[in-house]
């Protein structure tokens, strides 16, 4: 059987089309939507992701603002520094880059960072809004960009059984809640998981949000399943990797997405899609 490989910029391409779009139309109205990104020291896949996204943003024609911090820097300087945001008019977005260093509380942030901008489900508010199914939060970029793949190569979910490996709040709870408003019936596996390879295995749609290089090879997978690669990691040579083997599951998986170039290429149009939803609130725009 012949394997798909399903990469993410077609899907990015669509999305940011639009956006640039919009992004038009606001600027007919003075307005620029601006994101700003908080990073704390100098960890390379942070640094990775926020090129992307200023990038992204560039393209689509939203400012961005780099605040680069201490990797020693005060909890309460960190504060301090969302507090300023949060005030400060002309920044539609915020997002923080996580996780953060041990010596700051998520707990103590994640309540401070304003709902409005906070486009990527830092704050409580917006993970509650999430788990009620309502549409006027803001999910994680993440799991929203693995839910827009599926949409876009027209993978049925209704009544599917789709596993995802991973329980985090940033990937694998809410892509589990998203998945199931779409009627998929879902299993959530974890470290403590018996046999994860057996409940893997009973995957329709499976998706690996694990952080393990190349650790889900073909004896994890259904035959016809369809595979959803969320993982970033280096392999034992330093090149850049998903959770998935995509040699071994060659042949065996319907689809797969690699890595790179499959979901993290659409995780940053989600994001940019999120500052413009920001800004026409904040400004009052349908």
């Amino acid at each position: 059987m012949n394997t798909d490989i399903i990469k993410g910029k077609p899907v990015a391409d669509k999305i940011t089309d639009k956006l640039i779009k919009e992004v038009e139309e606001l600027k007919e109205k003075n307005i620029i939507p601006k994101l700003s990104i908080v990073r704390v020291g100098e960890k390379p896949d942070d640094i990775s992701y926020e090129r992307g996204a200023v990038s992204r943003c560039s393209k689509i024609g939203i400012d961005t603002e780099r605040i680069v911090l201490d990797e020693d820097v005060s909890e309460e300087k960190y504060i301090e520094t969302i507090e300023k945001l949060n005030k400060d008019k002309n920044i539609n977005a915020i997002l923080c880059l996580r996780p953060l260093p041990e010596n700051i509380d998520e707990n103590i942030i994640k309540n401070i960072i304003d709902p409005e901008k906070d486009v990527d489900c830092f704050n409580p508010m917006n993970t509650s809004k999430l788990f009620e199914g309502d549409k006027e939060g803001y999910a994680p970029c993440t799991p929203e960009a693995v839910m827009k793949i599926l949409e876009y190569y027209d993978v049925d979910l209704v009544g599917k059984n789709t596993v995802v490996l991973g329980r985090s709040l940033i990937v694998g709870r809410p892509v589990a809640m998203m998945l199931m408003e779409e009627h998929s019936t879902v299993t959530i596996c974890h470290s403590k998981t018996d046999d994860l390879v057996k409940e893997a295995k009973k995957a329709d749609v499976l998706i690996s949000a694990i952080g393990k290089a190349k650790i889900i090879d073909k004896s994890y997978i259904k035959e016809d399943a369809i595979v959803i690669d969320v993982g970033i990691n280096l392999d034992k040579d330093g090149n850049l990797c998903g959770d998935v083997d995509t040699n071994s599951v060659r042949g065996k998986a319907k689809m797969v997405t690699p890595v790179p170039g499959g979901v993290g290429s659409v995780t940053t149009s989600v994001l940019a899609e999120h500052v413009i939803r920001a800004c026409k609130k904040q400004n009052r725009i349908d």
